[in-house]
């Protein structure tokens, strides 16, 4: 990649928000990222054309083409970029339509840093995926067929049915408010119920399934839900994002592998998920202030 690292595209029609934005990206990724503006769907489109941006992160409600409609196009364009979207709007059809385009996360303003450098650095990783990837690729294509199978044998390492009292004769003494309020809360009842168990499911499959590659479709998929339901019900389930939430297991299952004084990094990383020990190094220190080895060390200094 050239010298300037990931180009991220931020596309909003709000000039406050792209600047504030751009300083909050530069802040935690610096030279790591090249960033471009776009005021809205039109120009962002003009400006990916131009750069080639890996990232791009999207408002939905945007002047002469709005985020959704530049976000297809630009899908068209590039399979494998990475597409955010940023947005004031809680939509369930905006979010439906975000997973359709194969965006990476529906990120709801204003939005925590811990979320959105959650998500940036799962796109960055990504596109250095895909980078190396076609490195290896290009390098097979020129090396001899023996050097090749050499170099791949390397890199091988919904409710419970709660009853709802139905509408009827009043009891004595009962007016129908008194009625109305009983059955309401009795919905509401229900709802929370089902809420819980879809929280205890989603909880179970990710403690059972955080060290594989998951992604958000994937998790959707597996536990039988539609990509928009599950984008929806697991931020009313959370109060995070799926990145997020994942991010933190994962470091936490590590500092629980980090208590044995000779736990080795890589395999740790492998454990929890990441096949990239470098990137687990990064993330783990931005979630406890300390790279693993160091983490490792200093809770067996304590023993």
């Amino acid at each position: 990649m050239e010298e300037k690292g990931y180009c991220i595209l931020l596309a909003d029609d709000e000039p406050i928000e792209r600047m504030a934005l751009a300083k909050r990206l530069k802040k935690y990724f610096g030279e790591n990222c090249q960033i471009c503006q776009a005021e809205n769907g039109k120009e962002a489109l003009d400006v990916f054309r131009q750069k080639q941006c890996q990232v791009v992160i999207m408002d939905i409600a945007m002047p002469e083409m709005n985020g959704v409609e530049a976000a297809e196009r630009i899908r068209a364009l590039d399979s494998e970029c990475s597409i955010i979207f940023l947005s004031a709007y809680d939509d369930f059809a905006y979010a439906r339509k975000a997973i359709q385009i194969r965006a990476l996360d529906y990120l709801l303003k204003p939005c925590e840093d811990e979320d959105l450098v959650a998500v940036i650095e799962e796109a960055i990783h990504q596109a250095e995926r895909r980078t190396r990837e076609v490195k290896r690729q290009n390098a097979a294509q020129m090396a001899p067929p023996e050097a090749g199978r050499v170099a791949e044998q390397a890199e091988t390492v919904e409710g419970e049915g709660l009853e709802v009292p139905a509408a009827g004769r009043l009891a004595a003494g009962e007016t129908m408010q008194d009625q109305q309020m009983v059955r309401a809360a009795a919905r509401e009842h229900a709802a929370v119920e089902r809420m819980a168990q879809a929280a205890e499911k989603i909880r179970d499959y990710l403690q059972k399934n955080y060290m594989k590659e998951i992604s958000m479709q994937e998790a959707a998929r597996m536990m039988e839900y539609s990509d928009a339901y599950f984008c929806k019900l697991f931020k009313q389930c959370f109060g995070q994002n799926f990145t997020t939430y994942l991010t933190i297991l994962r470091v936490n299952e590590a500092k629980k592998l980090l208590q044995d004084p000779l736990a080795n990094i890589r395999e740790v990383s492998m454990k929890v998920g990441y096949y990239d020990s470098n990137y687990f190094a990064k993330v783990f220190k931005r979630y406890t202030g300390m790279i693993p080895s160091d983490y490792r060390d200093s809770q067996n200094a304590q023993k």
